[in-house]
């Protein structure tokens, strides 16, 4: 039987966490430096709890002012330290409420910098080992983050897009861009469709690239974000894809 993970940007704010849950599978919770706060952490945690979710960290620059999706340059040991806090929080939070941490996800402009440069994606990759070498790295299919993880002999699960549009080198076309979301739902589905089922996907240049789909990522922060889940659930349901987290 065919399986998929849902995951999901969460704890930054929008507040529709409750009526998420019930069709994702793993969460990607924002660890207060681009969004959210220990309050709120504990909240989605809770759910995730509740529903069986996995529990991820999902690091970023500290920037919300800009919502972590501006580019920053750090040094090493700065990015280092940077990675490390917010996921030892995530672990120290999940251990207090009785749960463990499963994945790390990094958000925004540092998930797209360490998609395609592989220091930043070093640098990652020691973070997560020294914290946990058992957690899961979640990074964008066929990527450097990816291929560093791999080596730093760290599980992977390859992540791709639902509503974002692909370049030809399998890079998210940028948000700056205007065919970057893919805003309307039957499209957006039918791309999950082809991921899984055909392992590739159609890029803005109308060419086809092969993929590889362990999870796939669903904008929490959309403005029909859960009646958008609740259409791509059935559909796998239908489909005979089981929803499931990622297990090694």
């Amino acid at each position: 039987m065919k399986h998929i993970d849902l995951n999901c940007d969460m704890g930054e704010g929008m507040g529709n966490e409750a009526l998420l849950m019930p069709y994702i599978s793993s969460a990607n919770i924002a660890c207060g430096y681009h969004a959210g706060s220990v309050d709120e952490i504990k909240t989605v945690m809770a759910l995730c709890i509740k529903y069986g979710v996995a529990i991820g960290a999902h690091p970023s620059f500290n920037d919300r002012n800009n919502f972590g999706r501006t580019e920053m340059y750090l040094s090493a040991s700065e990015l280092y330290q940077l990675v490390t806090e917010q996921i030892q929080l995530m672990k120290e939070t999940a251990a207090a409420m009785g749960t463990v941490l499963h994945h790390v996800k990094p958000h925004g402009a540092l998930y797209n910098m360490a998609a395609r440069n592989e220091n930043i994606a070093q640098v990652i990759a020691d973070a997560i080992k020294a914290v946990d070498d058992s957690l899961i790295v979640y990074g964008l299919s066929g990527s450097v983050m990816i291929d560093k993880a791999q080596q730093a002999g760290l599980r992977t699960a390859q992540e791709v897009f639902a509503d974002r549009t692909y370049q030809p080198d399998g890079s998210l076309t940028p948000r700056t861009q205007p065919n970057a979301l893919i805003k309307n739902e039957t499209a957006a589905i039918q791309q999950v469709q082809q991921m899984i089922e055909q392992k590739n996907v159609l890029t803005t240049t109308g060419n086809l690239i092969s993929i590889q789909a362990d999870t796939v990522c669903i904008h929490g922060d959309g403005q029909h974000a859960v009646s958008f889940v609740q259409r791509l659930y059935e559909y796998l349901i239908r489909e005979g894809i089981t929803i499931q987290t990622i297990k090694y």
